[in-house]
C-alpha cells in the first residue's frame, strides 16, 4: 500500500538516540549538570502556580528561553532517582505547552507565546529524554532489576502526565501547523517504539504504560486525520512500527477499538441511519473527532484496518520475534535461547484470538448484527493473561456465539440481518484473505505449506541477515526457526485453535448472510468449502473441539441458501452431527471450552432439520469427494446417508434434555416419517420394496430399531463398493423442476442391493414404529412434566395417527433391553400400544397431587384426549379389541368423574350413583365427554353420508316439511313453507337440559304404512341428527302380509245349550267345623256378635244387597243366552278397521322413558325442599324469536373452526396493495404456489358448502338454502379462493379449517360487514357464532347461573347426585382474558426470502376478517398473528420461516423455524401446523369454551326463554294435542 513511499523509521531512531545530545550541559560532568538543573528548574517551578500563585515569567528573550530549555532537556535525562527534579522539568514543559492553547497560562514566557509551534516542537523532542534509556544503562525501564517498583511507578506517573498534556494540547490547539503535527506523531511513534518494541516484562514501565501510550497514539492520530492528514510516509512508518509491537496484547485491543468506532461511522454514512448501528461500550465521540468528513472516515478506516498487517502472522512466533530487541535478549540470555522462546510470546494465541474477534465484530457490523462491541476486553484480557501467562487460551469462539443463536418461543431471538447489508463478495474482499488463511491454520493444507517452506529454507545456509528496517543485525537460522519441535509447548499450533475457530465461525456467518439470488464468486466458495472440509475432520477420539463447535454454532442456515455445491460438505457435517447430537455427554477436546452446550445442540439440530429431506430428494445422485479428483473412487450417494440421518435424529431425541431442542427434534421426526410415507406413495420402488420387506428385512430383523446399530451398516455403505456404471447421465434441470431420481438401469445392481439394505431400516413402516415407540416412551418417562414438550409429542403422535402406512407383510421385531423382552409387532399392535401409552399418560397426569394441578397440566390432559380421539378415528379397529376399548372407556370415566369405577383389577366396581363427581377440571371433563361422543358416534362412521363438511344431519324442519303432505299450495301440491310454519308442525321438548327434541307426528310423503310414525330432530351438544321411527309389532318382512280368504276354515259351532248345574256356594271348605278353634279364630267376630254389637239393622241391609245382586246376575245370564252374539249362535270374526290416528309423540316419549315422572318421598327433608325435577321440558314455539334462536343454535358448529389466509409475495414487495394485487387475474406467479394450495384442502363452492367457509355469515348453512350472495360473478379464475364463490376446505371429526386467498374483493366485503355490524341484528347474529365469548358476556343468560360457576344448569335428578364441583373463580378477576380473538394464521409464499422482514402484517389484517370480531378487543392485532413463510429454493425444496407472538405455547409442530421440506409434504405439514397453533391458543385461553359446551349453553339459553311450566297432568294433556 505504501511501497512507493519512504519510511521515517530512521528519523525516529535518530531522535531517540540523539535526544541526550540536545543540551549543552552534556559537555560538563554529570554532577555539575545536576546542580545546575536543580537550581534552575526549582526556580522555574515556583512560578507555575502549583504551590503558590502563578507569576509572569521573567524570561523575555529567545536566548533566555533556549538556555533554560537546554537545562530542562538535560534534567529530563537525569537518573530515575532524581524524581523530584524530573517532575519539576515535566511540570515546566507541560505549562509552557499551553502556549498552543487559545488561552496560554500566565507563566509561559513571552517568546514561546509568540512562536508557539517552534518551541512546542523543541519541547516535544526534549520529552524523548523521559522515555529513552540513560547513558550507561541498557534499557533500564525494562530490565534493570535494581530499580524499585515505586521508582518505576513514579516514573509512569510522569509519563502519564506528559501523554495527557500532549493529547489535550492536540485537541484544544487551533494553531498547530503541519510540522508540529508531524513532530508530535513521530514523538508518539518513538515512545511507543521504546516502550513496546522490547519483549514484555511483567510490571515494567512498558507493561504499565502499554495501553495508555497506544491509546494516545491512536487518538491523536485520528485527530491529526481531521486537522492535518498524515503523509503516506507517516502511515507507512505507523504500519512498520505496529508490526514490531504485535507481541503486545494492548496493540490488538486498541486496534479493534479504533476499527469498530471507525466502522460505526463508516456504516452511518454509507448505508444511512436506518442501517443497524453498532453499539460500542464507550462513547464514540471520545474516540472519533468531530468534524471528520465522510471521505476522511473512509480513508482513515481502511488505513487503520491494514495497520497491523495480516493477523495470521501472529501464529508464527519466529516471525514476531525477528525484531532486534528479541535478538538482543536471545544473545544475552544466560542459558542461551532462541528468540521465539521468550515467555512473552506465550500470549500470541490470546492476541490472535483477540484479532479474530475484532474482525468478527466488524463483520457483524457490516451484516447489521447490532451487539455490544467486544473491545471492552482490553483490561480484562490483559488481566487474565497476566494471571495465567502460561495457560493456553481456549475460550469461547466468540462472545456473540451464545447470544446470537436462533431460538423460538419464550427465548430471546437474535436480531435479523439487515436488509441493506452489503453482498458477501464485498465483505470477503475486505476480510476474506485473512479469514481463509486463519481458518486453515493447523489443518492439513497449512501443515503441507509449512513443510514446503521449511524444505526451501533448508537449502539456504545459515547466515547473519541485515535487517533493512533499522540496519540492525538479526539472527537467521531457518532450520531451527521453521522446526515446530523447537517451539515451547504453549506455542504449538493447536494453541491457536480458538482464533481459528473464530475465523471459520466468521466465515460461516458471512456465507450464511447470502441473500436470495445473490451470486458469490466461485473462488470464495471453493476456498470456503476447502476450509470447512479441513475443519470438519473428525479425530479418532471423536471429540468436539472449538473449531467444530464454532462451525456448528454459525452454520445453521448454510444448507438453506442455495449455495452452489454446498452438498459436497454433507458427509462432513453429518459426521460432525454424529459427534454432537447422539451422546448425552458431549466429549470435549478440552474442558476449557465455555460455550453453552444446549445452544450448540440447538444449532446442530437446525442443521439437521435443513438436511433431513435431502436423501429422498436427490436419492441416487452421487456426492463428489472435494479432496480427491479421482473418479475411480467409490461413489457415495444421498440415499446412503438416510440411515445415518435417521439414527442421529432418533438418538438425539432419546438423550435431549432441553425443551426447545426437543420441540425442534419432534417436528423433524414427523417431517421424516411424513416424507417417507408420501415418498413411498408417490414413487413406488417396485421389486425393490418387495425385496426390502422380504430377504433384507428377514436378514436384519434382529437389529434394535431404537438404537444406532444399523448406523454401522449404513456407514459401511458410504465407503462400500457401490459405483455408477459407465453410462451415468447428468441431468440439467431448471430451478424448480429438479428431477426426482429413482433406481434405474443406469445404476449398478450392487448399488441397488445396498440401497435396499439401507432402506430396510428407514422405510416408512420402520420409521413409524420407531417414532411411535420412542415418543410414547419418552412422553411417559421424561416429558410429562413439561408443557411444551408434552404438547409437541402429542401433536406428533396425532400426526402419526393420520399417516397411512403402506401395507407390509413383514413383522417388525423390537427389542426392549430394559425388560429383556422381544415383541413381534404389527401395525395394529403398535397402534394399540400407542393408545395404551397415551391413556396411561392421562392417568398419570390426573393422579398427580393437588399442588401439581395447574392450567398447564390440564392443557396436556386435554391435548392427550384429543390425541386419543385422532388415533381411534384413524384406526377404528382398535375398539374391536376388548382391552383397548376398556382402557379408553376407563380413561373417559376418569376424565368425567375424576376416578375410575375399578381402580385395580381385583376391586369391586363402584357404580356411577355411588361416586362423587370430582373431575380434574371442567376442561378435562369437557375433553373426556368429547372423546366419549366420538367413540360412540363417529369412530368407524366418519365421514357420514353428509361428507366431512358436516358431522350433523343436513335436514332441518323446513327440509323435512318439503317431504310432508300437510302443507298444500294453491295448486294442491306440497309447497315450501317458511321456518315459523315448519316449526309449528313440530313439538319441542328438552331432556337433560342439553338436548332439544323436535317431534313431527306426520309421516313423510313417501311413507304409506299406517304405523305410528314420528320424525325426530335431535339438537344436542354434538350436533343435529334426524331420525324416523315407527312402532311395529312385526318385522318389516311380515308386517305387510294380509290374509283375505273367504272361508277361513274354522269348524262349525255347536248350538247345544249346556245345562248349568245348581250348586250352593260355600265360603269355607268342608270339615272346617271339625277343626278345634284356637284363640286367633276368635279374633274375627261372628255375625251374631256383630248383630249384638251394632244392631240387626245393618245385617238386614247387607242381606238385602246380597239378594238383589243374585237377582241381577240371573237376569244377565238369561239375556246372554238369548243374544245373537252368544256362543250358542254362529258368528264370524271380522278384523277391526285400521287406525290412522296415532299420538306418535306420546308413544315415543313413553316407550323411551321420558314420561316416568319422579316419585318423591314426602318424609325426606332433602327432596321436600328441592324443586321437582322433570325429565322432559316443553318449549313454547309460538314466539317469533324461537325460530331465530333455533337457527343460531344450528349456526354453532360442533367442531372447532379456523381460517388460514394465504398470500403471495413477489421479490421486493412490501406493501399490502402490491401483495393483494398478485392475486388478480392478469398477474402471474409461481406454479408451485398453486400446487401447494391444492394440497392444503379441497376446493368447495361456497353456495353449496355446509361447513366453515371462512366467513361467519354463510357458514354451516344447508345446501340449497336461500342466501344472499355478494360474490363477484365475474370471478372465474381457478386459483381464486377468496371466499366469494370458492374456498379451500379441510375437516376431520373435531376441526374445520378454511384456506382463503384474499384479493381486493375481501376488503370491500369486510368494509360492508363492518357497516352491517353497527346494527344490533347483525351484531347478535355474529355473537351467536362467536365461540370466544362466554354466554354470560353476551347477555343471553342473565337469568341463569353462568357455566363458569357450575358443571350444569338445572341438571336433572340433582337431589340424587353428588354436589358437582365448581369452576375456579380466579378467571373472573382477569378482565383482559374475558375476550380474546382467535389465532390469525397467515401462510406467505416468498419469492425472495429477505422480504419476510418487511411483510406488512398490520396492513393485511383488514383482508383477514371472518365476521366474528364483534368487540374492539377481538379485532386482530399484528402482534398476535402467526405467519408461516415458505420460500422456494432452487433445488426444489422449500424453506420455512415462522414468526409469531412470544409466549410459552406460541409455536406448534410439525413445522419448525428454519426447516427445509419437500413440496410433496408442504400442504400436509402446513395444515397440521396451523391446526396445532389454533389448538394451542385455545388451550392457553382461560375462557375458551369447546364447541359442544357452547351448544349446550345455547340450549340452556333457549330453555330459559321458552320453557313452559306444566304440571304432570298438563304435560300429558299437551301430548294429546295435535300440532297446528
Amino acid at each position: 500500500m505504501y511501497s512507493e513511499w519512504a519510511s521515517l523509521s530512521a528519523e525516529i531512531n535518530a531522535n531517540s538516540c540523539g535526544a541526550q545530545c540536545f543540551s549543552v550541559l552534556n559537555k560538563f560532568p554529570a554532577s555539575a549538570g545536576r546542580e545546575v538543573v536543580i537550581s534552575v528548574v526549582k526556580q522555574l517551578g515556583t512560578n507555575l502556580g502549583i504551590t503558590q500563585n502563578a507569576e509572569p515569567s521573567h524570561l523575555v528573550k529567545d536566548d533566555e528561553v533556549k538556555w533554560c530549555m537546554d537545562v530542562i532537556c538535560f534534567g529530563l535525562s537525569l537518573p530515575l532517582q532524581e524524581h523530584e527534579t524530573i517532575k519539576d522539568c515535566v511540570n515546566v514543559y507541560c505549562e509552557w505547552l499551553t502556549a498552543l492553547h487559545p488561552q496560554p497560562r500566565i507563566s509561559v514566557p513571552k517568546p514561546i507565546c509568540e512562536d508557539a509551534n517552534l518551541y512546542a516542537r523543541q519541547i516535544i523532542n526534549h520529552f524523548h529524554n523521559l522515555f529513552v534509556p540513560r547513558q550507561g544503562e541498557i534499557l533500564p525501564f525494562l530490565y534493570q532489576t535494581k530499580l524499585g517498583t515505586d521508582t518505576i511507578k513514579r516514573q509512569a506517573v510522569l509519563c502519564h502526565r506528559v501523554l495527557r498534556t500532549l493529547q489535550q494540547t492536540a485537541q484544544i490547539s487551533q494553531q498547530m501547523d503541519r510540522q508540529t503535527w508531524d513532530t508530535l506523531l513521530l514523538f508518539l511513534l518513538a515512545i511507543n517504539e521504546i516502550l513496546l518494541a522490547p519483549p514484555t516484562v511483567k510490571d515494567d514501565v512498558g507493561d504499565q504504560l502499554c495501553e495508555r501510550v497506544l491509546s494516545v497514539l491512536f487518538e491523536v492520530w485520528l485527530l491529526a486525520c481531521v486537522r492535518c492528514f498524515p503523509s503516506p510516509s507517516l502511515w507507512k512508518t505507523l504500519q512498520e512500527s505496529c508490526a514490531m509491537w504485535r507481541h503486545r496484547v494492548a496493540l490488538v485491543d486498541q486496534w479493534n477499538r479504533v476499527n469498530l468506532a471507525m466502522t460505526a461511522k463508516l456504516l452511518e454514512f454509507s448505508y444511512g441511519p436506518d442501517f443497524t448501528q453498532l453499539k460500542n461500550v464507550e462513547d464514540e465521540s471520545q474516540l472519533i473527532p468531530t468534524g471528520m468528513s465522510n471521505d476522511c472516515v473512509a480513508q482513515t478506516w481502511y488505513r487503520f484496518l491494514r495497520m497491523i498487517g495480516n493477523p495470521t502472522a501472529l501464529c508464527s512466533p519466529h516471525l514476531i520475534s525477528k525484531s532486534p530487541h528479541f535478538v538482543q535478549w536471545a544473545l544475552t540470555h544466560e542459558k542461551g535461547a532462541e528468540t521465539h522462546q521468550h515467555p512473552c510470546l506465550q500470549m500470541l494465541p490470546q492476541i490472535f484470538l483477540n484479532a479474530m474477534r475484532g474482525i468478527s465484530s466488524q463483520v457483524d457490523a457490516f451484516l447489521g448484527l447490532s451487539r455490544t462491541a467486544l473491545i471492552s476486553l482490553t483490561r480484562s484480557s490483559a488481566n487474565a493473561a497476566a494471571a495465567a501467562p502460561t495457560t493456553p487460551t481456549s475460550g469461547p469462539p466468540s462472545s456473540s456465539s451464545i447470544n446470537s443463536l436462533p431460538s423460538i418461543g419464550n427465548e430471546i431471538r437474535p436480531p435479523p440481518l439487515s436488509m441493506a447489508r452489503p453482498k458477501c463478495n464485498s465483505i470477503l474482499h475486505l476480510f476474506g484473505e485473512w479469514l481463509f488463511e486463519a481458518a486453515h491454520i493447523g489443518g492439513d493444507t497449512w501443515l503441507q505449506n509449512r513443510k514446503k517452506q521449511a524444505c526451501e529454507a533448508s537449502k539456504r545456509p545459515s547466515s547473519m541477515i541485515m535487517e533493512n528496517r533499522k540496519g540492525s543485525i538479526s539472527l537467521s537460522q531457518p532450520n531451527s526457526l521453521n522446526d515446530p519441535s523447537s517451539l515451547p509447548p504453549t506455542l504449538t499450533i493447536d494453541k491457536y485453535e480458538s482464533g481459528r475457530a473464530e475465523a471459520i465461525g466468521t466465515l460461516c456467518k458471512i456465507f450464511c448472510a447470502k441473500k436470495t439470488g445473490e451470486e458469490i464468486l466461485p473462488v470464495y466458495l471453493a476456498r470456503f468449502y476447502m476450509a470447512l472440509q479441513q475443519c470438519l475432520k473428525i479425530t479418532e477420539s471423536k471429540e468436539c473441539d472449538e473449531t467444530l463447535a464454532s462451525i456448528l454454532l454459525h452454520s445453521a442456515d448454510l444448507f438453506r441458501l442455495d449455495l452452489d455445491g454446498i452438498n459436497v460438505l454433507l458427509p462432513g457435517f453429518i459426521a460432525a452431527l454424529e459427534i454432537v447430537l447422539p451422546d448425552k455427554d458431549l466429549k470435549l477436546k478440552t474442558q476449557a471450552l465455555t460455550f453453552n452446550r444446549t445452544d450448540l445442540r440447538r444449532s446442530a439440530i437446525n442443521i439437521l432439520l435443513s438436511i433431513m429431506v435431502l436423501p429422498l430428494h436427490y436419492q441416487a445422485l452421487p456426492i463428489r469427494n472435494l479432496a480427491s479428483g479421482d473418479t475411480g473412487e467409490k461413489v457415495l450417494t444421498f440415499m446412503q446417508l438416510k440411515a445415518r440421518l435417521m439414527n442421529i435424529l432418533m438418538n438425539a431425541l432419546q438423550v435431549e434434555l432441553d425443551a426447545q431442542n426437543t420441540h425442534m427434534l419432534l417436528g423433524g421426526l414427523l417431517l421424516c416419517v411424513q416424507d417417507a410415507v408420501t415418498f413411498e406413495e408417490t414413487f413406488d420402488l417396485g421389486s425393490g420394496s418387495e425385496h426390502l420387506s422380504g430377504a433384507a428385512g428377514a436378514q436384519h430383523h434382529e437389529e434394535n430399531l431404537l438404537s444406532s446399530a444399523c448406523s454401522e451398516r449404513s456407514a459401511s455403505l458410504t465407503s462400500g463398493t457401490a459405483s455408477f456404471g459407465a453410462q451415468t447421465h447428468t441431468a440439467t434441470a431448471s430451478a424448480h423442476d429438479f428431477p426426482s431420481l429413482t433406481i434405474s438401469d443406469d445404476i449398478s445392481v450392487e448399488f441397488a442391493h445396498d440401497f435396499e439394505a439401507v432402506a430396510s431400516y428407514d422405510n416408512a413402516h420402520a420409521l413409524f414404529v420407531r417414532a411411535t415407540y420412542l415418543v410414547c416412551h419418552r412422553l411417559i418417562s421424561s416429558w410429562k412434566t413439561d408443557l411444551n414438550v408434552s404438547l409437541a409429542a402429542l401433536e406428533l403422535l396425532s400426526g402419526l395417527a393420520r399417516l397411512h402406512i403402506r401395507d407390509t407383510d413383514s413383522l417388525v421385531r423390537i427389542v426392549e433391553p430394559s425388560q429383556n423382552l422381544t415383541i413381534i409387532s404389527t401395525d395394529a399392535l403398535e397402534c394399540k400400544r400407542a393408545v395404551k401409552w397415551i391413556c396411561d399418560y392421562i392417568c398419570y397426569q390426573c393422579s398427580r397431587p393437588p399442588p401439581a394441578h395447574s392450567k398447564d397440566l390440564h392443557s396436556t390432559i386435554v391435548a392427550a384426549f384429543q390425541c386419543t380421539a385422532a388415533w381411534l378415528m384413524q384406526h377404528p379397529y382398535l375398539l374391536q379389541e376388548k382391552d383397548c376399548l376398556q382402557t379408553v372407556l376407563e380413561v373417559v370415566e376418569l376424565g368425567i368423574s375424576g376416578t375410575k369405577s375399578q381402580s385395580k383389577n381385583g376391586d369391586l366396581p363402584k357404580f356411577k350413583d355411588e361416586k362423587e363427581l370430582k373431575p380434574a377440571s371442567m376442561r378435562v371433563r369437557d375433553a373426556a365427554e368429547n372423546l366419549l361422543t366420538i367413540v360412540l358416534e363417529q369412530v368407524g362412521y366418519f365421514p357420514s353420508e353428509c361428507g366431512p363438511e358436516s358431522i350433523s344431519s343436513l335436514l332441518d324442519e323446513m327440509a323435512l316439511m318439503k317431504h310432508c303432505n300437510s302443507l298444500p299450495t294453491g295448486d294442491g301440491s306440497a309447497g315450501v313453507c317458511n321456518a315459523e310454519q315448519a316449526i309449528s308442525k313440530f313439538k319441542y321438548f328438552v331432556t337433560e337440559n342439553s338436548t332439544i327434541l323436535a317431534l313431527l307426528e306426520e309421516p313423510l310423503g313417501n311413507d304409506q304404512d299406517p304405523q305410528p310414525t314420528v320424525t325426530l330432530l335431535i339438537r344436542g351438544p354434538f350436533g343435529r341428527h334426524a331420525w324416523t321411527m315407527q312402532l311395529r309389532h312385526l318385522p318389516r318382512s311380515k308386517s305387510g302380509i294380509k290374509y283375505h280368504a273367504a272361508n277361513p276354515g274354522r269348524p262349525i259351532p255347536m248350538n247345544d245349550i249346556t245345562q248349568r248345574p245348581e250348586c250352593e256356594q260355600k265360603n269355607f271348605p268342608e270339615g272346617v267345623d271339625k277343626v278345634q278353634p284356637c284363640v286367633a279364630d276368635y279374633s274375627i267376630p261372628t255375625l251374631d256378635l256383630i248383630r249384638e254389637q251394632y244392631g240387626a239393622g245393618i245385617i238386614s241391609e247387607l242381606e238385602a244387597m246380597l239378594e238383589n245382586q243374585n237377582i241381577h246376575e240371573k237376569l244377565a245370564w238369561a239375556e246372554s243366552d238369548n243374544s245373537v252374539d252368544s256362543l250358542s249362535h254362529s258368528h264370524e270374526c271380522v278384523p277391526p278397521t285400521v287406525c290412522h290416528e296415532f299420538h306418535a309423540a306420546r308413544l315415543f316419549l313413553s316407550h323411551f322413558g321420558f314420561l316416568s315422572f319422579e316419585i318423591r318421598k314426602p318424609n325426606d327433608p332433602v327432596e321436600s325442599l328441592a324443586p321437582p325435577q322433570r325429565p322432559l321440558i316443553v318449549l313454547d314455539t309460538k314466539s317469533a324469536a324461537f325460530a331465530t334462536d333455533l337457527d343460531k343454535l344450528d349456526k354453532l358448529s360442533a367442531r372447532t373452526h379456523d381460517t388460514v389466509y394465504c398470500f403471495y409475495v413477489k421479490a421486493g414487495q412490501s406493501s399490502a396493495q402490491q401483495i393483494i394485487g398478485n392475486m388478480a387475474e392478469d398477474q402471474s406467479y409461481d406454479a408451485h404456489f398453486a400446487n401447494m394450495l391444492q394440497t392444503l384442502g379441497w376446493p368447495v363452492q361456497v353456495a353449496e358448502h355446509s361447513g366453515w367457509t371462512g366467513f361467519a355469515h354463510n357458514s354451516w348453512s344447508l345446501k340449497g338454502a336461500d342466501r344472499q350472495h355478494q360474490a363477484n360473478n365475474n370471478v372465474t379464475s381457478e386459483s381464486n379462493y377468496n371466499g366469494a364463490q370458492r374456498v379451500l376446505y379441510w375437516a376431520d371429526v373435531s376441526s374445520e379449517i378454511a384456506f382463503v386467498v384474499p384479493n381486493a374483493w375481501n376488503l370491500r366485503y369486510n368494509n360492508d360487514m363492518d357497516a352491517c355490524s353497527l346494527s344490533s341484528n347483525c351484531s347478535e347474529q355474529n355473537t351467536a357464532s362467536n365461540v370466544w365469548i362466554r354466554s354470560d358476556e353476551t347477555g343471553s343468560m342473565k337469568s341463569s347461573k353462568p357455566r363458569n360457576l357450575s358443571l350444569e344448569l338445572d341438571t336433572g335428578n340433582r337431589g340424587k347426585e353428588p354436589v358437582p364441583p365448581t369452576r375456579r373463580k380466579g378467571t373472573v378477576s382477569k378482565p383482559t382474558l374475558l375476550v380474546q380473538a382467535p389465532a390469525k394464521v397467515f401462510l406467505v409464499w416468498l419469492e425472495s426470502f429477505e422480504d419476510y422482514l418487511n411483510f406488512p402484517v398490520e396492513d393485511l389484517l383488514v383482508y383477514a376478517r371472518t365476521g366474528e370480531e364483534v368487540q374492539p378487543m377481538q379485532l386482530p392485532r399484528a402482534a398476535d398473528c402467526h405467519v408461516i413463510f415458505v420460500h422456494s429454493l432452487q433445488s426444489g425444496l422449500l424453506r420455512v420461516k415462522l414468526l409469531g407472538p412470544p409466549g410459552r405455547m406460541s409455536f406448534a409442530t410439525p413445522l419448525v423455524d428454519g426447516m427445509v421440506l419437500s413440496r410433496r409434504v408442504v400442504g400436509n405439514l402446513v395444515r397440521q401446523t396451523a391446526l396445532n397453533i389454533s389448538r394451542r391458543r385455545r388451550l392457553d385461553n382461560d375462557n375458551y369454551q369447546p364447541p359442544h359446551v357452547r351448544r349446550r349453553l345455547k340450549v340452556q339459553d333457549i330453555v330459559q326463554k321458552y320453557k313452559m311450566d306444566l304440571s304432570e297432568a298438563e304435560l300429558l294433556a299437551h301430548l294429546f294435542q295435535r300440532s297446528v
